[in-house]
């Protein structure tokens, strides 16, 4: 039996809008789901304890930043990575393409790998498809991803076409060199912005039959539009009896449109990184705590939210911590900004689950702005 399972709970009538459960030897966990990053074996200022409060069923590691520091060795030293960062659900590691192919000019690609400096020290590294099978294996992750090439947007359509091959030629090295039965390996679709390489992509991988797929290469600068066209082109030619995965996004609208589309599976470092500079995630937008509006504001981040800050303390509060700069007014908005997520991925589940999850859509689209609120 597969180590990586999908079970189809309910699909909306109406759209590509799916609920189910994802199997994993670390546990199961229900779809759609948001995955928290922890990009060095750690959510950013958020403890294991803290992710299973908020409702986490899987965390997102780096195997780029994992690689370099502490080294694969070490973390298969210590037990895994389970092990190693006390976390008991499922995991999920990158293969570490996105951040070698984001390095620019620090990196030389050929069809053997990627030869690149360390962004740490400068020393030079090299990651191909079997060290990249090899380091996550040592992590011992429940999920692993292929190594893929990244295409930067924009991109012309034969560097397009020659990346895409190379990423289906990678995929099929990956698989030949995963040899632990306990991991599912994805494949990640690219193809870029043109619809034919993404067909041909989807058919080359699906071919190998991985236990999952991602779709790779979008928000990666394109606009939500288009962003959203080729999701629509190509998530409906994937297994519908597959985990399906939308990586790097995290944004609210960017969520429902994704599970409109038939996405399982998210992932982005956006709810923390946006904490860090002072500011919530609400149902109606953005809340940037810092504003003068706040000062004397005793209510909560959001009415009606059930995270640690919303109970225990109020903006006016929470907007002291982060003007004085203290690290705890941090960790408060990346614990409601994580919650929030995970309480927005429920209610959608359950929304498709009874047959209205059209009306949640247009409903959440309505109501949200996600510029800033009483902007000084």
């Amino acid at each position: 039996m597969p180590a990586i399972t999908y079970e189809l709970i309910k699909q909306d009538p109406l759209t590509g809008a799916r609920a189910g459960i994802i199997h994993t030897p670390h546990g199961s966990f229900p779809t759609p789901i948001f995955m928290p990053v922890g990009t060095q074996a750690s959510v950013k200022g958020v403890s294991p304890e803290e992710l299973k409060e908020l409702g986490a069923g899987i965390v997102l590691s780096n195997t780029y930043h994992l690689f370099l520091r502490p080294g694969s060795a070490l973390v298969r030293e210590a037990g895994g990575l389970h092990k190693f960062m006390n976390w008991d659900g499922a995991i999920l590691t990158d293969s570490g393409g996105f951040q070698v192919f984001s390095l620019g000019e620090l990196r030389k690609i050929t069809e053997e790998g990627v030869t690149f400096r360390s962004h740490i020290d400068g020393s030079r590294k090299f990651l191909s498809p079997e060290v990249s099978m090899k380091v996550q294996m040592d992590l011992g992750s429940d999920i692993i991803m292929a190594f893929d090439e990244c295409i930067p947007y924009p991109a012309d359509y034969e560097y397009a076409k020659a990346s895409t091959a190379r990423t289906t030629r990678w995929a099929q090295r990956c698989k030949d060199a995963m040899t632990n039965e306990h991991q599912g390996l994805f494949g990640i679709v690219q193809g870029g912005m043109y619809k034919d390489l993404r067909t041909r992509s989807v058919n080359e991988l699906v071919e190998m039959d991985f236990p999952g797929y991602a779709v790779g290469g979008l928000s990666v600068g394109e606009s939500k539009e288009l962003m959203y066209e080729m999701l629509d082109h190509t998530v409906g030619q994937l297994p519908a009896n597959k985990p399906r995965y939308l990586m790097g996004v995290g944004t609210p609208d960017c969520l429902v449109e994704g599970v409109m589309h038939g996405i399982d599976m998210f992932d982005c470092v956006f709810p923390t990184r946006v904490a860090r500079n002072g500011t919530a995630m609400t149902w109606q937008g953005r809340l940037v705590i810092k504003n003068s509006a706040y000062t004397s504001d005793f209510g909560p981040l959001e009415d009606g939210c059930d995270c640690y800050a919303c109970r225990n303390f109020s903006r006016a509060y929470i907007r002291h911590l982060v003007r004085a700069n203290e690290i705890f007014g941090l960790r408060l908005l990346s614990l409601h900004n994580l919650r929030f997520l995970q309480r927005f991925m429920q209610e959608m589940r359950q929304a498709i689950i009874e047959e209205r999850f059209g009306e949640f859509r247009r409903n959440f689209l309505d109501s949200y702005n996600y510029s800033a609120r009483n902007a000084d």
